[in-house]
């Protein structure tokens, strides 16, 4: 279950990447514009505030989070659905997935049906998290292996491996489409202390829910995980001066469908 306010503790660093990423579409007057995996809608307001004489339409499949997204009262429409469901209709010009393909294993076939669905001239633009073999997850894998916990995570836990941005572009542009991709590393200064670990917070948000959601009921052996876990991000994330410095990866494609040039 995703929780919106828990993902939006660190709203700024999880923000920036989807403005940086929006701001390479150069398109002018889409007449439709989807936000795959929309999440609480906040950065979906923003399409609408850009492309205002657009269709915009913002799917996810967390129904809290479509909740939470309707509740802006902002030009979108939000609907509950699996991004894997997605077909392309006529007249969607820009298609946008801000961290949310790497939920999806195998996705490198999912944006190439897409490529070859989206009308010539439309729009393509994602980024994904490409930390998954940061110090963080590994104490996340590693310890939900350990003989304590591998009966109540065994498969349950795992790795998000995603393509390189050249992995991307080999793919979009055997789609047959021009592509910019780029990757940028982050080093996010999250507010905190020790006792209460700010990695720990951000995983909280994302990595770390199919773990929640695997000892349900059991709230003690879920503390006992979770400090556990603190203890080790707090080795891997010194925390000085009230920040921890947690570099962040991420990968980013835009691509515009049927090879025209920019």
């Amino acid at each position: 279950m995703w929780d919106p306010a828990v993902y939006g503790r660190f709203g700024d660093e999880r923000s920036r990447p989807f403005h940086e990423l929006v701001a390479r579409i150069p398109a002018e007057r889409p007449r439709q514009v989807v936000d795959l995996g929309c999440g609480p809608g906040t950065l979906t307001a923003t399409l609408a505030a850009r492309w205002p004489d657009a269709l915009v339409r913002g799917i996810d499949s967390s129904a809290e989070m479509i909740s939470s997204a309707r509740a802006l009262d902002v030009p979108v429409d939000f609907a509950l659905g699996d991004l894997r469901d997605f077909v392309p209709s006529p007249g969607v010009d820009v298609v946008v997935s801000n961290a949310a393909l790497q939920w999806v294993p195998g996705h490198l076939a999912l944006l190439h049906r897409w490529a070859g669905a989206l009308a010539n001239g439309s729009w393509l633009a994602f980024q994904v998290p490409g930390n998954f073999s940061s110090p963080a997850h590994d104490a996340l894998y590693e310890l939900a292996d350990a003989p304590r916990w591998k009966e109540t995570l065994g498969g349950v836990v795992r790795r998000m491996p995603v393509p390189s941005a050249a992995e991307y572009a080999v793919e979009l542009t055997s789609a047959g489409c021009a592509v910019d991709a780029w990757e940028t590393e982050y080093v996010h200064l999250l507010p905190g202390n020790a006792a209460d670990h700010p990695v720990l917070a951000w995983l909280e948000g994302t990595a770390l829910r199919p773990v929640r959601a695997a000892f349900g009921a059991d709230e003690a052996g879920w503390a006992a995980y979770r400090g556990e876990l603190g203890e080790r991000l707090a080795a891997a994330y010194p925390v000085s001066h009230d920040r921890a410095f947690f570099p962040f990866r991420r990968v980013f494609v835009v691509a515009q469908t049927q090879g025209a040039s920019w």
